[in-house]
């Protein structure tokens, strides 16, 4: 059985940083890429960052380019999203899971930010 539990949101002030793990397990990790998507208020869920079984290969959702950093250590089976420079506009519940996820997927339960201006 799929867990994920994500972890390390909070409240912060603009510019400032957060750090974001998420803890996998029931799936093989090091097989799948794996993302952090997040869902503002009123807002559909959207994919932030991805990365391949080796950091060499991420992607980044065009808002947080340059500010964002995503990676992974295989061995603990945990993803990690190191947000720099944050903004208001980043405020969302942040969930990690294999990048090919659907809705009908099982998703944990997140972890909130929020960026105060």
């Amino acid at each position: 059985q799929v867990q994920l539990i994500e972890s390390g949101g909070g409240l912060v002030q603009a510019g400032g940083s957060l750090r974001l793990s998420c803890a996998a397990s029931g799936l093989t990790f090091s097989s799948y890429t794996m993302g952090w998507f997040r869902q503002a208020p009123g807002k559909e869920r959207e994919v932030v960052a991805t990365v391949g079984w080796s950091t060499g290969y991420t992607y980044y959702t065009d808002a947080v380019k340059g500010r964002f950093t995503i990676s992974r250590t295989n061995a603990k089976n945990t993803v990690y999203l190191q947000m720099n420079s944050l903004k208001p506009e980043d405020t969302a519940v942040y969930y990690c899971n294999k990048a090919s996820a659907s809705s009908r997927d099982y998703w944990g339960q997140g972890t909130q930010v929020t960026v105060s201006s």
